[in-house]
């Protein structure tokens, strides 16, 4: 059986639909931020092992960006929401 997400426009899909991006939880360093906080900021990431929120694309649906949260051990998911929540400072 395949792994299922509960996509919040289109309800459960097969993640073969879906797109994995990257970590959701990284914050952008200022503008004026050091050449070294940049450099880390843009190559190196994270392997977290366990709870996890991702930034994952409807690729193969409504094509909305989602922010999922989810076991990086047992692909359990424990929570899908739309980025655009986020960014108007809905859930968190």
């Amino acid at each position: 059986m395949a792994s299922l997400i509960t996509c919040p426009h289109c309800g459960r899909r097969p993640t073969q639909e879906f797109t994995i991006r990257s970590d959701a939880s990284l914050k952008r360093p200022a503008p004026d931020a050091s050449q070294a906080d940049w450099h880390d900021y843009v190559f190196l990431r994270p392997n977290p092992r366990g709870r996890h929120s991702e930034h994952w694309h409807h690729s193969a649906g409504c094509r909305r960006w989602l922010v999922v949260e989810r076991d990086t051990v047992t692909h359990e998911v424990y929570g899908v929401r739309d980025v655009v929540s986020d960014l108007a400072g809905g859930a968190r």
